[in-house]
């Protein structure tokens, strides 16, 4: 195929002008029927590598994905530019299963998502072998790898591609991997001289910032003065528990930060529904656990915050990695503590398997040394996945002298929590190229209905890269629109009246509906719904928390003096016991008390007795 025909159907499917670095190399081992080894960081733009392929071999790709939501986006983004593609899952009724199936007999997709799980299964395999394959993407391939850091058993089964389709390529596609996961990967899939592609793994435009906290009270007091240096702008924080989440959540709500909650206890609606707000800036601060981000599409986010140590260098720099996709600079921040290095000390002695358990410790080993190490972190991270950067000092990170000016002033502690730390504030990128702000708002906000009405994500409409660009152009025709980045052909069909409705709209006067007031904040809902009679329990269903993060909200306000501590909320045998504990050993720390307790005694309680004891002491004092 010629460079114009993959060019010609880059710009009208996809509407992009060029490809980006290896993009089209692979494209065409792909259609040239080699296996491939992909590695390219988040926002390198792996997926065009196997989409466009598939699209103009007019056959088949199977693309294997651990992830159902990032399934159901591809397809929808897919299904938007003119581009016929479907996803099989158990979340599908069994004859719209029996319709996929058939089609895909058919030939009437050029891309099939499936999961790891649902190609094991033997009646898989055996429909699979009457459909016109072109070949199999395996995305998040470091996860067959006992090596990587997100090891999950039903890649391993994926080993059987090899027999079960022996002359069809498989390609492998992953954003971080290490030379021993690399090795690893093309031994489990069998490649067959495979040709390999390994994208530099410096992202240039992301300032690493390592900072030590002595306290969480010290680190929440930095997380404010990121926030509040960040305040226009798209930031995700991720907490190591689903409890540090509700908490984190709750604190900046307090501080009057607009924040919402990801982890995998929510409902999943709730957390479907807080994701799209997040992901379409309704809201701009999403605090998650891990479970959060994998295949995230989104390329303004300016800051991306870690509230502990994480289990490795591949999970930071894949979580850090989700900043700065537009190419402009963002910041990377680790805020850890020396106890999360003692958390996950004791996780790993928790793991029975030797030889995981060594793998393991390797892992944290290694992320320890990055966290206390004063050389470049990039140099680090760069080394650390088998590249050897020319350069020693990357002027990017706070080791070679980045300057962050959320740090710049000596750190104030207050006794009761935070108060607002007034800082210059970061201009925005859009701010830098001069858009009209009011006009960005404008144009997401008929982004966030647009998407609302079509059941599908912000981002699916339109590009973060593309708005901003249609703020910068103003186009006052298709063909202007057309040649915006990001619109292909069936894009501008679908939308492009409408944008260009909305921009004369906006010249004609009309703005962004003003944000609703929002609700009361976490501590004077949890008071209010007290002082009603609700119970614990009843409080967390009606505020979708965790039982554990109300029981902690209500002895803070037992120790603030703000609500009378209840001896009902305590068991009556177990009441006693706490106070004497708390008379032997003091209520500085919480651990030394839960210890010396029987088990059956929990933290919460614990919590709550502390809190009046120390309250009382505070009224002593005063």
């Amino acid at each position: 195929m010629s460079e114009n025909d993959l060019l010609g159907a880059l710009q009208r499917y996809w509407g992009y002008s060029s490809f980006r670095p290896m993009q089209e190399r692979i494209v065409r081992s792909l259609l040239a029927g080699h296996d491939a080894c992909v590695i390219m960081p988040t926002g390198g733009g792996k997926s065009l590598c196997y989409q466009l392929p598939a699209l103009v071999s007019e056959k088949t790709a199977i693309v294997i994905s651990p992830l159902i939501a990032l399934m159901q986006d591809q397809a929808a983004q897919l299904a938007q530019m003119g581009i016929p593609a479907a996803v099989l899952n158990s979340f599908l009724a069994h004859d719209e299963q029996q319709r996929v199936i058939h089609k895909s007999r058919q030939g009437e997709y050029r891309l099939l998502y499936l999961s790891p799980e649902r190609l094991a299964r033997a009646d898989t395999v055996g429909w699979l072998k009457s459909v016109p394959v072109a070949f199999f993407a395996i995305d998040e391939a470091h996860c067959i790898s006992e090596w990587g850091h997100e090891f999950r058993p039903e890649y391993r089964q994926l080993n059987t591609l090899r027999v079960d389709f022996p002359d069809r390529p498989i390609a492998a596609f992953t954003a971080s991997a290490t030379r021993l996961v690399r090795h690893d990967i093309l031994k489990q899939l069998q490649l067959r001289n495979p040709h390999k592609y390994i994208a530099s793994f410096h992202r240039p435009n992301l300032r690493y910032m390592v900072q030590e906290c002595d306290s969480q009270h010290t680190q929440l007091n930095l997380l404010l003065r990121v926030l509040r240096f960040h305040a226009k702008s798209n930031v995700i924080v991720y907490a190591p528990t689903i409890a540090r989440v509700e908490e984190t959540v709750d604190f900046l709500e307090e501080n009057g930060i607009a924040t919402v909650a990801y982890h995998g206890k929510m409902e999943p609606d709730a957390r479907k529904r807080n994701q799209e707000r997040w992901m379409s800036d309704e809201v701009r601060v999403l605090v998650g656990t891990i479970a959060f981000g994998l295949g995230i599409n989104k390329a303004d986010v300016r800051a991306v915050i870690h509230l502990s140590l994480p289990k490795s260098i591949e999970q930071f720099y894949q979580e850090a990695g989700r900043a700065g996709r537009d190419g402009q600079p963002a910041d990377c921040i680790l805020l850890w503590q020396p106890r999360d290095a003692g958390l996950l000390a004791y996780f790993i002695g928790q793991i029975s398997d030797p030889a995981e358990k060594d793998r393991a410790w390797q892992r944290y080993n290694a992320v320890r040394a990055f966290a206390e190490s004063s050389r470049c972190r990039h140099h680090q991270i760069c080394t650390h996945f088998g590249e050897t950067p020319k350069w020693t000092s990357c002027g990017a990170c706070d080791v070679c002298g980045c300057e962050s000016l959320w740090l710049a002033k000596p750190l104030e502690i207050h006794p009761a929590k935070p108060a607002p730390i007034e800082l210059v504030k970061r201009p925005t990128p859009a701010e830098a190229a001069g858009v009209d702000l009011d006009l960005r708002e404008y144009l997401r906000e008929w982004r966030r209905t647009k998407a609302r009405e079509q059941g599908v994500s912000a981002f699916i409409v339109m590009y973060d890269t593309s708005l901003e660009e249609v703020c910068q152009r103003q186009p006052t025709s298709l063909a202007e629109l057309r040649s915006i980045s990001g619109f292909g052909e069936r894009k501008t069909e679908t939308y492009g009246r409408e944008i260009l409705e909305a921009l004369e709209r906006f010249r004609k006067g009309a703005r962004a509906t003003a944000v609703a007031q929002k609700g009361p904040r976490p501590a004077e809902e949890t008071l209010r719904l007290l002082g009603e009679g609700h119970s614990f329990a009843e409080i967390a269903a009606i505020r979708g928390r965790q039982l554990g993060t109300v029981i902690s909200t209500v002895a803070d306000l037992v120790e603030k003096g703000a609500v009378e501590f209840q001896s009902s909320w305590v068991d009556k045998d177990r009441l006693p016991m706490i106070e004497a504990a708390c008379e032997r050993l003091g209520t500085e720390w919480l651990k030394p008390l839960k210890e010396a307790l029987p088990p059956e005694i929990t933290f919460e309680e614990i919590r709550l007795v502390v809190a009046r004891r120390r309250r009382e002491q505070q009224e002593k004092t005063a």
